[in-house]
């Protein structure tokens, strides 16, 4: 377009930042840029603007002003400026380009790859560009189309695939102009046979020299069409383009104001008659208000008495709930286990931050939505029943003034604190040992005291048994905390009080099972009894201790766990009591402003009265001079926007 090679150009990315080229008077091109006034040869564009010079790389958002002499280049002689952009694909900054060199722009020209189809990144630019200016004037250049001619088989279906493409884009996507128009704004060209031929042409040599390929002449013809459309479009569009959307507010504007003037000239007389009687409304409308105010207080406060106690009750199921589930909870945990105090500590931290937030997510899981969505209908029955109070006006925005926002309730378990206390036993217990077997069969309880010699088996009271004399508490039961030292001096002392006791029952007894089965059997039996032993001890690994560790846990944090289901029922009524009070207060403070308001109209109506009719005749005065402007643009509309046929 500018009959020379001035701008940047070749393969792949070529500019770096926007150029825009201007007319001069002069017969000197120059170049200056955003951060100097020296003028520099418009030489050194290259230098300054090409992607692959790095000297003096500028940022993708600078502009370099190019001044070509209007002589050379007939499009520049009405003030038109040229912008080329670096390309929509070399940064993500596309608003702040928009917004700092597309505002005022008439007419855009997108120039594709015919070698390739529109990208997703130009598609983008013009979406956001068609957002800020009302249908702006776009053309579509398909470049590089003397490649076609390689491949004469497929240039029809390549050009029918490109245009169908480019209207579906203009029309059906950005939707700027119709199907007819978009036709005509299409254009299949060789940028390069076009500067080639002009620079021949000025040359004194023919204009074929720079043909690439087959079918030169229809793609410069082309190119020339695409020239006389540019320019009729930007005589055309300048002035739409900068007038049209301020004359359509303009009328908008006008419409609303004869709207206006015609709804308070109407209002106007009427009010000025039923001034008094309004008064009255708005003083039985505050007795009204006054005492649905009290009802409703009494009646929310029963509301959310009620749905803090369902919400307790609630959460209270669910958590006995997941206390019983406890155990599935405990086996996902997965650690570094080992039986070292150190290790086994942080082990237990770590446990009790899975089990907290575990309890903590099931218990949101089943909870949450279900009090959250009792929690919104209460809400909104609370609402409902307070809108009657309140002006139309403020009905309409009390569900801006009170969102819903998502209730989370907050479930503090603190499994730090009701764990402290835990002790486990992971020491090896033989399943077929004196210990194991009593406490299978008596449980632990029981099993500690039998294994002392203070319990008849048999029986459901405690018997004291006798032993030995050195026993200081002979006749009575072993305190509940005896020490493991002090157990095993009772287990001891008691053991060889009863052994000395049936050793001969057990030499008899031993004598007639000997006699009776032989000694293999017994020799089998005592192998078979070591054997299980030793399996037993070498099974007793890591795993099995983490096991047994789980399974104290879950039996000592079930019955922790238990003992604040209430509070944290009571803890989750709270924050709901807490969140219906404060949805309960917002709504009083608005009927409150509501009973303000009412005051305040019953005293300003006696003025209000005075000042309609001088209403009326300046909404009356404004309504003609509206209906004068809008006369007035229609003449500028059909004058200068509307286009001639």
């Amino acid at each position: 377009m500018l009959r020379d090679k001035v701008l940047p150009s070749g393969i792949g990315h070529t500019t770096n930042c926007f150029l825009s080229v201007e007319g001069t008077e002069g017969d000197k091109a120059y170049l200056m840029t955003e951060d100097s006034e020296e003028k520099k040869n418009v030489k050194t564009v290259n230098q300054l603007a090409h992607a692959l010079h790095q000297n003096e790389y500028l940022d993708a958002g600078c502009l370099v002003r190019v001044f070509w002499p209007k002589s050379k280049c007939a499009l520049l002689r009405d003030d038109l400026v040229l912008m080329d952009s670096p390309g929509t694909d070399v940064t993500t900054e596309l608003d702040s380009w928009i917004d700092k060199f597309c505002l005022d722009a008439d007419v855009f020209v997108l120039v594709a790859n015919s070698e390739s189809t529109l990208m997703q990144t130009e598609k983008h630019f013009f979406h956001k560009v068609n957002e800020r200016l009302s249908k702006p004037n776009i053309f579509i250049l398909n470049n590089r189309w003397d490649a076609s001619a390689s491949e004469p088989e497929y240039m029809d279906e390549v050009r029918q695939q490109h245009t169908d493409r480019c209207i579906n884009f203009l029309v059906n996507e950005l939707g700027v102009m119709d199907h007819t128009q978009a036709v005509n704004r299409i254009f299949f060209i060789s940028a390069k046979e076009a500067v080639n031929a002009r620079i021949h042409k000025a040359q004194g040599m023919p204009e074929g020299g720079g043909a690439l390929a087959d079918g030169f002449q229809a793609r410069l013809f082309e190119f020339q069409n695409f020239e006389r459309q540019f320019e009729e479009c930007i005589s055309h569009s300048a002035v739409k383009t900068k007038f049209e959307q301020h004359t359509i507010r303009a009328k908008q504007i006008i419409d609303t104001v004869k709207n206006i003037m015609d709804s308070i000239n109407v209002v106007a007389a009427d009010k000025r008659v039923r001034s008094l009687e309004e008064r009255e409304n708005h003083l039985d409308q505050l007795e009204f208000v006054h005492n649905q105010l009290i009802f409703l207080s009494e009646d929310c406060k029963k509301k959310i008495k009620l749905v803090t106690k369902e919400v307790g009750a609630k959460v209270s199921a669910a958590m006995t709930d997941e206390i019983c589930r406890l155990s599935v909870l405990v086996d996902e945990f997965h650690g570094d286990f080992h039986s070292s105090p150190s290790v086994l500590k942080f082990y237990k931290n770590d446990l009790y931050k899975h089990i907290e937030d575990g309890l903590g997510r099931n218990l949101a899981d089943r909870c949450s939505s279900a009090v959250h969505a009792s929690l919104q209908t209460a809400q909104l029955q609370m609402i409902g029943n307070f809108k009657s109070l309140l002006p139309l006006s403020v009905q309409n925005q009390v569900n801006e003034l009170l969102p819903y926002h998502k209730f989370d309730l907050s479930y503090d378990l603190n499994c730090n604190n009701i764990c402290a206390d835990f002790q486990e036993n992971i020491e090896f217990q033989f399943s077929l040992g004196w210990t194991s077997l009593v406490s299978r069969f008596l449980g632990p309880g029981n099993a500690r005291r039998a294994l002392l010699g203070l319990v008849d088996p048999t029986s459901q009271f405690l018997q004291p048994l006798s032993v030995t004399p050195t026993m200081t508490n002979a006749p009575g039961l072993a305190p509940e905390n005896t020490t493991q030292e002090e157990m095993m001096m009772y287990l001891t002392t008691g053991i060889a009080s009863l052994t000395s006791r049936t050793s001969m029952g057990a030499v008899i007894i031993g004598g007639v099972i000997f006699r009776a089965v032989g000694w293999r059997p017994i020799a089998i039996a005592l192998g078979l009894y070591g054997l299980v032993y030793v399996y037993e001890r070498l099974t007793w690994t890591t795993k099995a201790k983490e096991r047994t560790f789980k399974g104290q846990f879950v039996d000592y944090a079930t019955e922790k766990l238990q003992m604040v289901v209430g509070f944290t029922s009571a803890n989750c009524s709270h924050q709901v009591s807490q969140e219906m009070s404060s949805t309960f207060a917002q709504l009083c403070h608005q009927v409150a402003l509501t009973e303000k308001n009412l005051e305040e109209s019953i005293t300003i109506l006696n003025k209000k009265i005075e000042l309609l009719e001088s209403t009326q005749n300046r909404s009356k005065l404004l309504r003609n001079k509206a209906t004068w402007l809008e006369n007035e643009l229609d003449i500028f509309t059909k004058q200068y926007l509307q286009p001639s046929h």
